[in-house]
């Protein structure tokens, strides 16, 4: 059943909150459209129910006439239900990830830039896929055939805001299975009265008598795991609910199992590793899942990952096929199906039900694939792989003094996610400032030259400068260091810090040739010249100024008011038919 026409989110009244312009003092954008601030956050509202002859089917997709294929609107019905191994009885709230089949297709978000330039790189918006936020309940229900109530709220965005949709849906949600439709249409009016996700900025969302405030991060926060300040409260009545933090998870409550081996983990995830998470529920699976893909912060996990995973999911074949290596991604699944189908997989992790040992779960030990069963497998890490640094020790000594303590879980968390900070960034700090040596002088950009080029990545050259510039100055654990460098160079995650810190540097590079050819004598040049190579300077600039608005290129508003000056003053040096071509009326 889909939502009636009239259903439909009054359009929102004024302008959105955009990003401010990357350039300032430029034309205004349009007013909002209807649905353009509901889709600033939200693609839509998917409602999955259990039908006795069809199994899970689509009740209801939020806005109507959002498009989704059939392959998708399947993957939504089989990622939204805990499979039949799971026996999840009450309220459930998990997360999933589909690859996107048809393209994109939301209008009002079809250029991303003006978020995805401020956001921290993790928080920028998915280009390709979903990210499904799902409150499944099952009771009893006499009434209905099947003797259960089944039914799934699921929100779905390209924003991967985990701890801030969860507490969305856990508002909303037990309502909405009270009074149904209507409920929805409301909520759907209050989310398209929302401002845009702003990175930097302190928004208050109302939804049903609850405002709930969150800072958006931004991609020049401070690095730290410190809750961010709050804003100025007095005028908000009722008084927000106040998140810490739009994105990240208790650290702390999904590593209890692991914490013996969470350093091997990041290892695993640094080096982009195949790895099957098998736990007893979709909610463990996909807290688990997200936990470890988190752990790389500041650095963009570049692998594909899926929360919860089954074997209806239409890639299963191409993820599961044993005709090539495995894929770098991590998978959480719970049907114990996946011990057999991925027996040729490197690394799996099974997760049993919480067994207390005194006040920490009993730690999962390390096995050697050859003990996986198909049938009956016991909790561990199966893997052959050997950690290349020393277990820090210190940490899991501070971590269980916390324990002991009853120091909060949120503080434990901190600690943790401190922690793995401290490690990724000692990790990457020599990459990045080798990285830098590979940068021109800026002496050596001149105006009227193209810009140098930025000097090749050599591996064994950086290789040698860490016998003086290494990790070492920053992390006391020792170990392979080295060993573990060379294998991150084959990894996915090598590959798209250095794509994105070449395209950075390649951008420097031309802001700075802007500004050199804004500073220089253009009258002085022009003397000598003749019309054909007054004309080409002038294409050119012209190009570097849509380059620099296209790809939001560090460059001044005074540069580039004065290279538009500089255009109007070679022009106005042309023929008049020449200045004609170039400016026509």
């Amino acid at each position: 059943m889909e939502a009636p026409e009239s259903a439909r989110p009054r359009p929102a009244g004024g302008d959105p909150s955009p990003a401010e312009p990357a350039f300032p003092g430029r034309a205004a954008p349009a007013p909002a459209a209807p649905w353009e601030r509901f889709s600033a956050w939200l693609e839509c509202v998917c409602v999955v129910t259990f039908d006795l002859e069809l199994g899970q089917a689509l009740e209801l997709v939020y806005p109507s006439d959002f498009q989704l294929t059939d392959k998708e609107k399947s993957s939504i019905c089989y990622l939204s239900f805990p499979d039949s191994h799971s026996g999840c009885l009450g309220d459930t709230q998990f997360s999933f990830r589909m690859r996107q089949c048809g393209g994109q297709r939301s209008p009002w978000h079809a250029d991303d830039r003006h978020y995805n330039s401020r956001a921290p790189v993790a928080l920028q918006r998915e280009p390709a896929h979903y990210l499904g936020y799902v409150y499944f309940r099952q009771v009893k229900d006499s009434s209905v055939k099947r003797g259960y109530f089944q039914k799934s709220l699921v929100l779905v965005s390209r924003l991967p805001f985990v701890r801030l949709f969860h507490s969305l849906l856990s508002l909303i949600a037990p309502e909405y299975f009270e009074k149904l439709a209507p409920c929805l249409e409301a909520v759907c009016n209050e989310i398209d009265q929302w401002p845009a996700p702003v990175p930097g900025q302190t928004l208050n969302l109302p939804v049903m008598g609850v405002v709930i405030q969150v800072r958006i991060p931004s991609k020049v926060d401070r690095l730290e795991s410190s809750p961010p300040k709050q804003c100025n409260q007095e005028n908000l009545l009722p008084a927000p609910m106040v998140l810490a933090s739009v994105h990240e998870l208790d650290l702390f409550r999904c590593f209890r199992p692991v914490l013996t081996h969470v350093q091997m983990l990041w290892e695993l995830m640094l080096l982009g590793e195949p790895l099957v998470v098998l736990a007893p529920s979709p909610d463990m699976s996909s807290e688990l899942v997200l936990a470890l893909t988190s752990c790389l912060q500041p650095l963009k996990f570049c692998c594909d990952f899926r929360p919860y995973f089954t074997v209806h999911d239409s890639e299963f074949k191409e993820l599961t096929t044993r005709t090539q290596a495995p894929p770098n991604v991590v998978l959480g699944v719970t049907n114990p199906f996946f011990i057999k189908t991925l027996q040729h997989w490197p690394h799996i992790l099974r997760i049993g039900e919480p067994k207390m040992s005194g006040d920490l779960p009993k730690q999962i030990k390390l096995k050697k694939p050859s003990r996986l069963k198909t049938l009956d497998t016991k909790p561990g890490l199966y893997t052959s792989y050997m950690a290349h640094l020393h277990r820090d020790k210190a940490l899991l000594k501070r971590l269980l003094k916390g324990v002991h303590k009853k120091r909060p879980w949120d503080a434990q968390s901190a600690l943790l996610r401190q922690r793995l900070l401290e490690l990724t960034q000692s990790f990457i700090i020599p990459l990045e400032h080798y990285m830098t040596s590979l940068m021109p002088l800026q002496k050596s950009v001149t105006p009227w030259k193209s810009p140098p080029q930025i000097r090749p990545f050599r591996q064994d050259e950086f290789l040698r400068s860490l016998e003086h510039a290494g990790p070492q100055l920053t992390c006391i654990l020792k170990g392979d260091w080295l060993g573990l460098y060379r294998r991150f160079f084959k990894s996915p995650h090598f590959d798209g810090w250095y794509r994105q810190r070449h395209k950075e540097m390649a951008q420097k590079l031309e802001a700075l040739h802007l500004e050199a050819i804004c500073e220089a004598n253009i009258e002085a040049w022009m003397k000598d010249k003749s019309e054909v190579e007054v004309v080409d300077l002038v294409l050119k600039l012209r190009e570097k100024l849509v380059r620099a608005e296209c790809h939001q290129l560090p460059v001044k508003e005074a540069t580039l008011q004065r290279a538009q000056l500089y255009i109007k003053t070679v022009i106005s040096s042309l023929p008049k038919d020449l200045q004609t071509v170039l400016c026509p009326p």
